[in-house]
This record gives structure tokens, C-alpha cells and sequence, in this order.
């Protein structure tokens, strides 16, 4: 509810509004931070089968932007949403702790990169599937309607 300031007038003899602090100033869509759009953005993209690069891509041009800048609010957004994810730290001297400390740190990622490969090409077999299916099951019928056509034809 907008409501007028108790003497009327602000400067310039304009009269004021404000909302009520309960009332929200815009939709929760319109609140999003640009950084927190894109980032929501790419990982739809990306559930959707698209490469994290290539939706970086279409965004800038529909932004009208560099990629690089698509690029920084994704990762700004995401790493302010790790704030307990440690930081990568400048090492005087790599101690063997360290070195197997990092490995071990690699072929964990690893391992959950090839989960979310096999996760993915799950999702694409089944949406093969479900075509595949489709398109037989619709197959007896377009083949009589091509064969009805060509019939006509002679």
C-alpha cells in the first residue's frame, strides 16, 4: 500500500510515497541479483545437456555482453554461495602432505565427474528412448499417409 508522507509535500514541493516495509518493491524475479540470473541461467542450461562454455555463449549474446563478463557473474555468485568453501592459498613451499593432499583432492573430482557423465548420458538414453518409442509407435500410421499420397499420385 503506498501511503504519503505525514507533511504532504518533499522537497521541490512534490508530494512523497513510500511502501511499507511488508510489501515487497518488486517480484521475487526482479529481485534476483544479475549474477544470481546467470548463474541460475547456466545450471538450467547445463541440466539441460548444454556445455557450461556454450551457455556462457548464449547468455553473453543475449545479454549483449563478453563472454568473460557472463563468465565472472557465475562464478561471483557461485563462489559467494561456498562462503565456508575454503580458499585456494598461495604455497610457499609444496610439502609431500600437500602434494598428496591435492591428488587425493583430483581423483575425488574425478570420481564425481564420472558420475555426473554416466548421469548424463543416462538422461539422453532415456530421452532416445522415449523418441525412439514415439516414433514407433506413430510408424504404421505416417507410413499409410505416405502410402495414401503416393497412391494419389498415380
Amino acid at each position: 500500500m503506498l501511503r504519503e508522507r505525514r507533511d504532504g509535500c518533499a522537497a521541490g514541493g512534490r508530494a512523497s510515497v513510500f511502501l511499507l516495509a511488508d510489501q515487497p518493491s518488486h517480484s521475487k524475479e526482479e529481485s534476483m541479483t544479475k549474477a544470481e540470473t546467470v548463474y541460475t541461467r547456466v545450471e538450467e542450461m547445463i541440466a539441460a545437456g548444454t556445455s557450461k562454455a556454450d551457455a556462457f555463449k548464449k547468455l553473453a549474446e543475449e545479454y549483449g555482453q563478453p563472454t568473460n563478463s557472463i563468465r565472472g557473474l557465475f562464478y561471483t555468485w557461485s563462489k559467494n554461495q561456498n562462503p565456508d568453501r575454503p580458499s585456494r592459498t598461495r604455497r610457499r613451499e609444496t610439502t609431500p602432505e600437500d602434494a598428496r593432499s591435492d591428488a587425493r583432492r583430483v581423483f575425488e573430482r574425478a570420481i564425481e565427474q564420472v558420475d555426473a557423465e554416466v548421469e548424463a548420458a543416462k538422461h539422453r538414453s532415456d530421452e532416445a528412448k522415449a523418441e525412439y518409442d514415439a516414433l514407433k509407435a506413430s510408424a504404421t500410421e505416417r507410413k499409410a499417409g505416405i502410402q495414401q499420397g503416393l497412391d494419389t499420385l498415380t
